[in-house]
């Protein structure tokens, strides 16, 4: 059985990816009406890794015999100055994700919860991944700032991004 401490800071973290989720859902609405489908897909894609993300810890609060609560949350930004606007908005937002991520880390050592602290290693690497692939957007995006042309290239790129669920979360 799961700790107090330990279902309550996963029950938060569930709501925190949940949002996630709509951030980049609502990302995903921008680039449409800015004519970037393929960023649209990208964010899609991502829309999609956060509702797994969320789906995993629920499952692993039943597993633990806990109670997962799913909550509501504040509305996301809709609009952004520019692309490259929203996905510095992005990253910004996944730094704050590995934050309350290395947060539930410390709890799950702190309560000596060693099954919480595996399983939270699997989100610790994820997070690594998420923010390095956020940042290597916004170079690219730096690099062509002002080119149309540039932007197409891009535009069509992150366009071939498909969402893949993890071996464990696949059906």
């Amino acid at each position: 059985m799961i700790g107090k401490k330990m279902q309550d800071a996963l029950n938060d973290q569930i709501t925190a990816e949940f949002y996630s989720a709509h951030l980049y859902l609502s990302m995903a609405a921008y680039f449409e009406s800015i004519d970037l489908p393929g960023a649209a897909g990208w964010m899609r894609t991502q829309f999609q890794e956060e509702q797994v993300h969320a789906i995993k810890m629920v499952d692993y609060l039943i597993e633990r015999d806990g109670r997962a609560l799913i909550r509501g949350f504040d509305d996301p930004p809709t609009e952004w100055e520019s692309v490259l606007d929203a996905f510095k908005a992005a990253y910004a937002h996944e730094q704050k994700v590995t934050a309350l991520i290395n947060g539930l880390v410390d709890v799950a050592r702190a309560e000596r919860d060693h099954a919480a602290e595996i399983f939270l290693q699997w989100f610790v690497n994820e997070q690594v991944e998420e923010e390095a692939s956020v940042k290597a957007i916004i170079q690219q995006l730096k690099m062509v700032e002002g080119s149309g042309g540039g932007m197409f290239m891009i535009d069509r790129e992150l366009g071939s991004r498909v969402f893949t669920p993890p071996a464990s979360s696949a059906a």
